[in-house]
């Protein structure tokens, strides 16, 4: 059964205990909202690719279920209107879960099974580099370190994620393949008697690491080849939320007040870009913590 016949609810702003809408973006922009079950995603149907996804996940109730691997179109919306196994065909290419495939999987056995087959929609996923690395495998764990973290507070966070589409794109096939990917997790806390949000920031960097020459050749062979784009080895990097929503375009604000990394009042207009990304080798450098120098006044 998928998503079409059963009208999931999707992503529940109230999940946390403080209110928290799906980012969205500014006016203009067409997109096509998805709901699943636990989950969001927003697609652009140019790109045919999630400007934003949203899932709620429960680390308390999260369920095993067998993984399974039914890829498949979304009949609510035009197949024209998303990328799908054309594009991953007899490649390197990977069906990257946005929603990570375990997250939404919660609940009774029923929901948790529908929430693992709504997760591989191919209006979840995106074209990622087949190599494996550490700093992917850091990536796909971001989730449950933040659960761990924030086991204090009812076991819940909610996390978006999804590629960042620029103009400068390689396309493939017909699909532009993203070079990056943002994440951002949420989550509440007790302050000084008060709940608070907090949040943190990811960016998931896939672009080659070669010279501008060679980059441009190997670039030129891929197209007259057919093959895929370029891709370099994964790094991921922990980013003050602003810089996200400078690369994606969406309103950020309310997450960007809340970084634990560097809040929103306290960045300096003359930051340059990338000035305060911090490169992750491990999962134990995330900073969860906000930085008592960055709190705002």
């Amino acid at each position: 059964m998928n998503a079409a016949t059963i009208s999931p609810a999707g992503y529940d702003d109230n999940f946390l205990e403080l209110p928290l809408q799906l980012p969205a973006p500014h006016k203009g922009i067409i997109t096509r909202e998805l709901s699943y079950t636990h989950f969001t995603v927003l697609l652009e149907p140019v790109r045919r690719l999630a400007l934003v996804t949203g899932v709620n996940i429960d680390g308390d109730q999260l369920v095993d279920v067998d993984r399974g691997d039914d890829w498949h179109f979304d009949s609510r919306i035009p197949i024209n209107e998303q990328t799908g196994e054309a594009v991953y065909a007899k490649n390197d290419l990977d069906r990257g879960h946005l929603v990570r495939r375990r997250d939404p999987v919660w609940g009774d056995a029923a929901t948790a099974r529908q929430a693992n087959a709504d997760s591989f929609a191919y209006t979840n996923a995106a074209p990622q580099a087949g190599a494996f690395n550490q700093s992917k495998e850091l990536w796909l764990g971001l989730e449950d370190h933040v659960l761990t973290y924030a086991r204090t507070n009812e076991h819940r966070i909610s996390v978006f994620t999804a590629p960042v589409l620029s103009i400068e794109d390689p396309v493939y096939r017909g699909t532009g393949i993203p070079q990056s990917f943002w994440k951002i997790a949420a989550w509440t806390t007790t302050m000084n008697g008060s709940t608070v949000l907090r949040s943190a920031g990811f960016v998931l960097d896939q672009s080659p690491q070669l010279a501008d020459i060679d980059l441009d050749d190997a670039g030129r062979r891929a197209l007259i080849d057919g093959t895929p784009p370029p891709l370099g080895p994964y790094r991921t990097y922990q980013v003050p939320v602003v810089d996200i929503a400078v690369l994606t375009g969406l309103n950020l604000t309310v997450l960007a007040e809340a970084d634990v990394l560097a809040p929103l009042p306290t960045i300096r207009d003359d930051a340059g870009p990338r000035e305060l990304w911090v490169e992750l080798p491990e999962i134990s450098e995330v900073r969860l913590e906000p930085q008592p120098d960055r709190l705002p006044a």
